[in-house]
């Protein structure tokens, strides 16, 4: 039987996307009622970490805990995954004595060759050009407060990097209009946006771009690894902080959302995420459901449907 894996959301057809997002928001149910479900127990995840991280970290290890299972930290500074052995080889090895393995990483290469080499599920925790993991956690959020979000009009914000790749492809699966406010120069993958311009499209006033927007999101100008560039940054995106202001310019049921860390005084306000229409504090607590039921999914249900 094959392996499922979870690299971008195109991993899962729209209809295993919903499943998990409703699944997520009973498994947050069962925890809040007390509920033990421990379908996990025997089972180990490994995960590899190349980037530094909080909530991914956190919401996986505890996602196991609940669970019944364990899990591992792998740095490249405790194994020979930073000692130059082949990303093919450490799949082919990790594959056989855990069940399941999640990566946050640079490049999107090593997560697509790793898990063509593995013989477990492989999820992307993170990469520098995709963050599907957050945006699960992102559209259970906004099922929670307004119910499905097909047919509505979402504006992103800012720096066209992973995050903003990966909401083009929920534009796709989740059947949503997305309108990207963004300087010249800072637009996410052009091919990203090319397939997908029935849906997707470029404004540079973000004033403009929010006018009858349903949620609003932006993450940080300068994403790990752009550290140097963050003086250039600041300037470059002076014009696109979000704030009560802007948000005031939105439908009046507009939720605002960021994937944390945020930088007060820069992508946002220093006053926004006290804002009522910021849900990014629920947003952070569904990173742990939404990849419960993503693990779920992956790992017990062996690349079958159970819709």
């Amino acid at each position: 039987m094959s392996v499922r894996h979870f690299l971008t959301l195109q991993d899962l057809d729209s209809s295993e996307l919903g499943f998990l997002i409703q699944r997520a928001i009973e498994l947050k149910t069962m925890l809040g009622r007390g509920q033990t479900h421990e379908i996990m127990r025997g089972k180990t995840l490994g995960m590899i970490f190349e980037k530094s991280s909080t909530r991914t970290r956190v919401s996986f290890e505890v996602a196991m805990t609940q669970f019944g299972g364990a899990s591992i930290f792998l740095s490249p500074r405790d194994t020979q995954l930073g000692r130059g052995e082949p990303i093919e080889d450490s799949a082919r090895v990790l594959s056989r004595m855990v069940d399941a393995i999640m990566i946050r990483t640079f490049a999107h290469d090593t997560v697509e060759a790793f898990a063509s080499h593995s013989r477990v599920p492989v999820i992307n925790a993170l990469t520098d050009d995709f963050h599907p993991c957050q945006l699960l956690a992102d559209m259970q959020t906004y099922v929670e407060h307004r119910g499905s979000i097909q047919g509505k009009k979402v504006v992103w914000i800012g720096d066209g990097n992973n995050m903003c790749n990966s909401y083009i492809n929920a534009a796709r699966q989740f059947d949503f209009e997305l309108v990207v406010a963004c300087p010249d120069g800072f637009e996410p993958r052009k091919d990203l946006v090319a397939d997908n311009s029935d849906r997707v499209s470029i404004e540079r006033d973000p004033a403009v771009a929010v006018a009858g927007s349903h949620l609003v999101v932006t993450d940080v100008w300068a994403s790990m690894g752009q550290e140097e560039e963050q003086s250039a940054r600041v300037r470059a995106f002076s014009d696109y902080q979000v704030s009560p202001a802007l948000m005031d310019r939105a439908d009046s049921q507009a939720l605002f959302m960021h994937c944390l860390p945020a930088h007060r005084g820069e992508e946002v306000s220093h006053d926004m995420l006290d804002d009522p229409r910021a849900v990014v504090w629920d947003e952070a607590e569904n990173r742990l459901h939404a990849q419960k039921a993503l693990l779920e999914f992956l790992v017990t249900r062996s690349g079958e449907k159970n819709l």
